[in-house]
């Protein structure tokens, strides 16, 4: 977060592309957060829903509603 949440992007994609956190919840959910701060809208919703299919429990599910409920009103 220190230099924003474009090198963060790069971080992520990078752990998504060695495949050592496949299926872990919070990379989608990483991504996503970092996808809505840029404004990449409908990015960001693939990535909550992917987190969402993924989280363990209800507390990580409702948080990730909450940040879906709040995107969608942005994609055009």
């Amino acid at each position: 977060m220190a230099e924003g949440p474009a090198a963060g992007m790069a971080l992520v994609d990078a752990l998504s592309g060695s495949g050592a956190l496949e299926g872990y919840h919070l990379l989608p959910a990483t991504r996503a957060d970092l996808l809505r701060r840029l404004g990449r809208w409908a990015e960001a919703d693939t990535a909550y829903r992917q987190a969402l299919a993924l989280a363990p429990g209800e507390p990580e599910r409702h948080y990730l509603r909450r940040r879906l409920d709040e995107i969608r009103g942005r994609i055009g």
